[in-house]
């Protein structure tokens, strides 16, 4: 079955000689086609360029008119939390009164609490809560996600979501990757016996997993407070037995030299960075590790913002992740964090378009399939209403400007 979009006003982010990410400099650029034409075959691009070139189309298709309308590739969200139980808005209120994370953290809430709450429902009732979240971030125009573990912190709490994460894999048509997140925080029973949680982390939840196959990733909460480089380290090289790439939780907090830890590891991505100097720089510049800010986290805090335009213009590429979590981004809206990346972070309109499309694919390790518009790679796209410049949709912050989406070849909104 093939589609034909005709018409479009602009076709963006187009690619005859795909790259798997975009760095430094080249950010500023997006490679886009005037009144143009995609040809979608079964669930691949397989052809696209300007009108007056349209070739004939042999057989049966279905014809969307896109006049006015621009054509994206769909989002990628390279990290998200979004299988939990219930919701932290008690917490949110407790932040408006001058909280600190840090303080109600140890009050018993943040990630300790998620744990209680998940660790009470069953797998089909949070697989039915998670499912909610994920056609949500489908309506908003994202076609692949990273899901984390890390609200379970016990053997059963951490399958469960490993098998919720398998379930949307199996049952939804976005592409999703899985991230083992054991060590998110260290659970109430071992208060005190941190060095024996990792010991657990390592010996008893990760060979199940492994077992299920469950997961992709691993991840690693490298922050003050939270685990230490040594402490990393173990768990990552635990991580490489099984064949896990690292992808890390770095820098949110303070300089905890979770950036380097990741690079040593050869980290996918090193995200939240709100701490970035000089050395972190250095380190990441002579690596393949994709440095990723989550804006809508920083924004929901009131977290220092990470310094993005220092790392472009040091050469280095970023990619712009949603973060969605209930306790300090409860959105996958990746338009938002378009618009959170331009305003709070000075970042361009064509470097935000590459940050959540072609490197964020890369933070999932599938920039080969998807994040672009080439010949080859996945048919997932979404189209726009009536819209004047690719700088209006990081522009228009509140509106939804999304008016058909496509994945895998279809139709689905």
């Amino acid at each position: 079955m093939r589609i034909l979009i005709k018409n479009i006003k602009k076709l963006v982010q187009t690619e005859d000689k795909p790259k798997l990410k975009v760095c430094g400099k080249e950010m500023s650029t997006i490679n886009s086609i005037d009144n143009a034409y995609l040809i979608l075959k079964d669930d691949i691009i397989e052809d696209f360029g300007e009108m007056k070139h349209l070739p004939e189309i042999e057989g049966n298709y279905k014809c969307i008119e896109a006049k006015n309308k621009m054509v994206f590739p769909s989002f990628c969200d390279s990290h998200t939390h979004l299988v939990y139980a219930g919701s932290r808005e008690i917490e949110y209120n407790d932040k408006i009164k001058g909280l600190s994370y840090e303080e109600i953290a140890k009050k018993g809430g943040g990630i300790l609490n998620s744990a209680k709450l998940l660790n009470e429902i069953s797998e089909n009732e949070l697989y039915e809560q998670s499912l909610k979240r994920i056609n949500e971030i489908i309506s908003q125009g994202t076609g692949a996600v990273e899901i984390k573990s890390g609200y379970g912190l016990s053997l059963e709490g951490e399958l469960k979501m490993l098998r919720v994460i398998k379930r949307l894999k199996e049952t939804t048509p976005l592409i999703i990757k899985s991230t083992f997140l054991g060590a998110h925080a260290v659970p109430e029973k071992f208060k005190g016996k941190q060095s024996q949680y990792v010991d657990y982390v390592i010996n008893e939840i990760l060979p199940k997993a492994n077992e299920e196959k469950l997961a992709d990733y691993i991840d690693v909460f490298c922050d003050k407070g939270f685990f230490t480089i040594e402490e990393t380290d173990k768990i990552l090289n635990a991580g490489t037995k099984y064949g896990l790439q690292a992808k890390i939780h770095a820098n949110e907090l303070d300089y905890s030299g979770g950036i380097q830890i990741g690079v040593k590891h050869n980290a996918l991505s090193v995200d939240h960075l709100e701490y970035v100097g000089d050395e972190e720089i250095k380190a990441l510049k002579d690596s393949e590790t994709m440095p990723t800010i989550l804006p809508g986290a920083a924004f929901f805090l009131n977290m220092p913002y990470s310094p993005a335009r220092k790392m472009i213009d040091a050469g280095l590429p970023i990619a712009v992740a949603s973060d969605f979590n209930p306790g300090s981004s409860p959105t996958g809206n990746m338009k938002l964090m378009m618009s959170f990346a331009s305003v709070n972070y000075k970042m361009t309109a064509e470097e935000v378009i590459n940050a959540v499309t072609i490197n964020t694919a890369y933070a999932m390790g599938i920039s080969n399939i998807t994040g672009s518009i080439a010949k080859g790679k996945k048919a997932n796209i979404f189209i726009t209403k009536p819209i004047p410049s690719i700088e209006y949709m990081a522009y228009a912050y509140g509106s939804n400007l999304i008016d058909t989406i496509i994945l895998n070849g279809k139709v689905i909104h």
